[in-house]
């Protein structure tokens, strides 16, 4: 393949600064991506009985592959398209599965990067037993582990580098994304905001159990969830994992009162935001705004949903019935246009992870040793108004 006259001179002004290098590697990247690969999806089984989900790029002709209620394609247990690749591992929400990140998945995939989905114990599709601060405790450590896992595949271990990988994850997901970014919690912090704020940000502190709906039983429903947190969550142990292999982390419409906000005020790596104002499920001022406060400017919200809720985390999104209380937690609200905005952030996620994993780890400050960060705005993307 040739490139400009001028491609060598540019990577040669490139090693002067980290951060020009980063986007000359992603417009090499971008160079190489016009090679139009198809999706490749395995699974690799976890020692949990669960499996760790794999999408990557292929030559092979996709098919046609029916998972629950969705009608997806892609080319199963496929060859590897050839090339060194990036991993980034997505963290599904509460009682998730990979197929509602398949989207998300061809995006990057189509960038060049291969895609992990850990089946999160005790909090998936098919095991819902343990949601809240006893999967979050697990969480990171089972990113760490699918990185692991994806590192002794033999047919992927070859077309990858390992020592920058992306975390990106939603909602329960999205806390496993502030953990891996370096954010510190506690189950007791988790008791406290619900405790009091119980009846302003209920479903994140009970779940898809119930709401309240202005009727006599809002009392009732109220003082019970109190007193079953207040029971269950006293350990005040603040929880940590990070991974010097992860070096790029976005969190959209996280779970994420119960960080403690000095571990978020200066990121481990660079860290992305996705907010959706309408969002009833995680109330952003408890949560995403929170974040935001928290670390900036040394975070970024790479997209505002003004007119987007919950669910936008999802696509494809799952058949919710009208009426539900899936619905009502997590369909999208009147004027959201999810044809036109899903396939921009996506495109706006696998930039960033682009450009974020083909940068040095670190650069050095008058301060000492730093992530290695984009110029301010070079990777946020705007929604049109």
């Amino acid at each position: 393949m040739k490139r400009h006259a001028g491609w060598s001179g540019l990577v040669r002004r490139a090693r002067r600064w980290p951060w020009l290098a980063g986007m000359v590697a992603a417009a090499g990247a971008c160079q190489v991506g016009a090679q139009p690969w198809n999706l490749a999806m395995a699974q690799l089984p976890q020692p949990d009985g669960g499996q760790t989900t794999v999408f990557y790029p292929t030559l092979a002709t996709e098919s046609a592959h029916r998972q629950g209620p969705f009608d997806l394609a892609w080319a199963a247990n496929a060859v590897p398209a050839a090339g060194q690749r990036r991993l980034v591992v997505i963290s599904h929400g509460s009682g998730g599965s990979p197929w509602v990140h398949a989207d998300l998945a061809r995006s990057l995939v189509a960038a060049g990067h291969v895609v992990a989905v850990p089946q999160h114990q005790g909090d998936n599709i098919d095991d819902p037993s343990s949601p809240g601060p006893d999967s979050w405790a697990r969480r990171p450590r089972e990113v760490s582990q699918a990185i692991d896992r994806v590192a002794g595949d033999p047919r992927l271990a070859p077309v990858l580098q390992l020592d920058a990988v992306g975390v990106f994850g939603g909602s329960a997901g999205g806390h496993t994304a502030l953990s891996m970014a370096g954010g510190a919690w506690s189950a007791s912090r988790f008791r406290d905001h619900c405790l009091q704020h119980m009846a302003d940000d209920f479903s994140s502190c009970v779940g898809f159990i119930t709401r309240l709906d202005g009727s006599w039983l809002d009392a009732p429903k109220l003082w019970l969830a109190r007193r079953v947190i207040a029971w269950r969550f006293n350990d005040e142990q603040l929880q940590r994992h990070t991974d010097h292999r992860v070096r790029a982390v976005v969190a959209m419409v996280p779970f994420a009162a119960d960080f403690d906000p000095a571990s978020l005020a200066a990121p481990a790596v660079p860290l992305g935001l996705v907010t959706a104002a309408l969002d009833v499920n995680q109330v952003p001022r408890f949560h995403a705004q929170a974040v935001l406060q928290a670390c900036a400017p040394r975070c970024q919200v790479l997209m505002h949903l003004a007119n987007g809720s919950h669910g936008a985390m999802l696509s494809p999104l799952p058949p919710l019935g009208p009426g539900s209380l899936g619905a009502q937690l997590l369909g999208d609200p009147p004027g959201f246009d999810r044809q036109a905005t899903l396939p921009r952030l996506h495109r706006c996620l696998s930039s960033f992870f682009t450009h974020h994993l083909s940068l040095p780890a670190t650069t050095t400050t008058a301060d000492g040793p730093r992530p290695a960060t984009a110029p301010p705005g070079s990777t946020a993307c705007a929604i049109p108004p």
